[in-house]
């Protein structure tokens, strides 16, 4: 039927994204959860023996090797002297080797719903298999005598434990008579404030290079989805943000965009990142790489240009580390009270972020209000039916004006017969005439496309949504719905495939989009009502895989759509079709006579 034609190019089109989208980015998560463990083999050192040196930073020379003995966590913090890290959101310490942050543990976060399963653990020693650190130091010469790098031992000068309150203070002394003092502040969250001051105790002026580096031994265990920015971060002055892959690295030459005075660099996952801001003030080089001298690590780091410390003086330079949980209202807080550029970006927003940034803020204000980010995605889908309700109207207007006037187009089809081209101008007088926008019931659905994305990447991206449960079975919003029609949802005790886990939520989501498509009348072109009638299958199945989050939007969106569809048709006096349909559909037509 004519009236349908453009509505159902719009869900061939929708279709069609969401086949590319399980293809691309689905399926490819999928089974890389299935074949993490031997990933994680492959990614065990190659050697276990001595490792040649780390490769030097831009410019640096004598960098101390980093060996890769496959020690555990413990045999590792126990090679060196530490700090205590204790706040109210991290637990580690600190090596006095290198002045390293090497073991890092974030309170808040547990590996699993279960509240009594580990807490994450971010930050880990070199020689383990995981291991993953952050390091300041400095690349002097011979003039400068031993600037403090990754074999320097620091002497702790004052503080004993580091915590939000009590700041610590590090020392060394070269042979040179260069001192430098560092103190490292924490607040009560994940932000480090490293202040060092470099006194000249020499009789010449001497120059040193301040260099950080985020290093870590291993990729995730299971690569993220292309929907989503795993790896290399920064945003560096007038180059702007960088996100360069892993794979990009390990198979091209390191990435190095040039210099910046401003900005910051580092390495983020889905839900976590570290990363370094420099000081602010002192032009630096970047660089993303990867190595592979008998143990393969990628690191992001800079060097900046020399400073000169004149003979008896002192400087000082501040460097922030960000080290913890990518919550969003933290993130941008500390964009704002430290004036780190763009810092937000932290967490990846993706193209559409003018949309996906507030409806975070949209959900994140209902769910302090409500305490559940289940109820926060329902009532963020009625503000944004709202929003989108005029258009709505104007689509259902439409559709009850085309049914209106289907008794004047079927006589058109039959008088002008064969002839498409005077069909095609006919029709096009009698919208003229009729005041109908033939096309208006694509609009709602084109537009709504980057808002189902953009709810997408909330619920995928944002670490609040992480764990975060809606109401029964559902305990995190953030996973697919675990439960599965194939078993009786639990009660026959058979673990059912992957691609069979049709749970509760597809299923209501399922029904609720065959009734929605039933508001309307099957179309009489075969190719059509197949289409018709085997697109709520194919969705339920399609987003069974999806975030239950996503999935119980969608159902909800379909149930107002419903509801909305019902009082505008009936308002324009048109006929809603879903009861009529529902009777054909379930009663028998007789056999005609022969």
């Amino acid at each position: 039927m004519e009236n349908n034609r453009n509505y159902f190019v719009a869900i061939a089109l929708s279709v069609l994204i969401l086949i590319a989208w399980q293809f691309l980015y689905v399926s490819p998560k999928m089974k890389a959860e299935q074949t993490a463990a031997q990933q994680a083999e492959l990614l065990k050192p190659k050697a276990t023996g001595e490792n040649a040196a780390t490769p030097a930073l831009p410019g640096a020379t004598n960098n101390a090797a980093v060996p890769g003995t496959g020690e555990s966590r413990d045999q590792s913090l126990a090679k060196s002297a530490r700090v205590t890290i204790d706040t109210p959101a991290l637990s580690g310490s600190i090596s006095l080797t290198g002045a390293r942050f090497d073991d890092l543990k974030l309170k808040d976060y547990h590996e699993t719903v279960d509240d009594k399963s580990p807490i994450i653990t971010l930050l880990s020693p070199a020689e383990t298999k995981d291991g993953y650190f952050t390091e300041l130091g400095y690349v002097g010469n011979e003039a400068t005598g031993a600037a403090p790098g990754p074999q320097t031992v620091w002497t702790l000068k004052s503080g004993t434990t580091l915590t939000q309150s009590t700041p610590v203070t590090l020392t060394y002394t070269n042979e040179k008579g260069v001192t430098f003092d560092r103190t490292i502040s924490v607040d009560e969250h994940y932000m480090f404030q490293v202040n060092d001051k470099i006194t000249n105790g020499s009789a010449e002026p001497v120059a040193l290079s301040g260099y950080g580096r985020v290093t870590r031994f291993s990729k995730p265990a299971t690569p993220s989805v292309y929907v989503l920015h795993e790896g290399f971060i920064g945003v560096l002055g007038d180059h702007g943000l960088q996100e360069v892959k892993y794979a990009k690295v390990e198979n091209d030459a390191p990435v190095e965009p040039g210099k910046a005075t401003t900005g910051w660099l580092g390495i983020t996952d889905k839900y976590w990142a570290t990363a370094i801001v420099p000081p602010q003030a002192t032009p630096y080089e970047a660089r993303y790489s990867h190595f592979t001298d008998g143990r393969e690590r990628f690191q992001s780091d800079y060097k900046q240009d020399p400073v000169t410390v004149a003979a008896g003086q002192s400087v000082e330079l501040k460097n922030l580390i960000f080290a913890g949980a990518k919550q969003v209202p933290l993130i941008s807080s500390y964009e704002t009270s430290y004036n780190i550029p763009q810092f937000d970006l932290l967490i990846d927003w993706g193209w559409f972020y003018f949309i996906t940034k507030p409806m975070f803020k949209l959900m994140d204000f209902f769910f302090h209000f409500f305490g559940n980010f289940g109820v926060a995605i329902l009532m963020t889908t009625i503000v944004v039916k709202a929003l989108f309700f005029p258009l709505a109207s104007k689509q259902y207007a439409s559709m009850a004006n085309m049914k209106k006037v289907q008794p004047k187009m079927e006589e058109l089809k039959k008088k002008f017969g064969d002839d498409r081209m005077g069909l095609q101008q006919a029709m096009m007088q009698l919208y003229k005439d009729e005041k109908i926008n033939p096309v208006a019931g694509c609009w709602p659905i084109v537009f709504q496309i980057p808002v189902f994305f953009a709810l997408y990447k909330v619920i995928y991206v944002t670490i609040e949504m992480r764990h975060a449960p809606f109401f029964g079975w559902i305990q995190d919003l953030s996973a697919p719905d675990p439960t599965s029609v194939f078993n009786l949802f639990g009660l026959i005790p058979f673990e059912v495939p992957h691609m069979l886990m049709i749970g509760v939520w597809p299923l209501v989501m399922g029904v609720t989009m065959f009734l929605q498509m039933r508001m309307n009348p099957t179309p009489p072109d075969p190719t059509q009502a197949m289409l018709f009638t085997w697109m709520p299958v194919v969705f339920t199945f399609m987003l069974s895989s999806f975030p239950a989050g996503l999935v119980i939007y969608w159902a909800w969106n379909n149930t107002l759509s419903i509801i909305q569809q019902a009082f505008i048709m009936k308002r324009h006096g048109a006929k809603i079709e879903l009861f009529d349909n529902l009777k054909g559909l379930f009663s028998k037509k007789p056999k005609p006579a022969e």
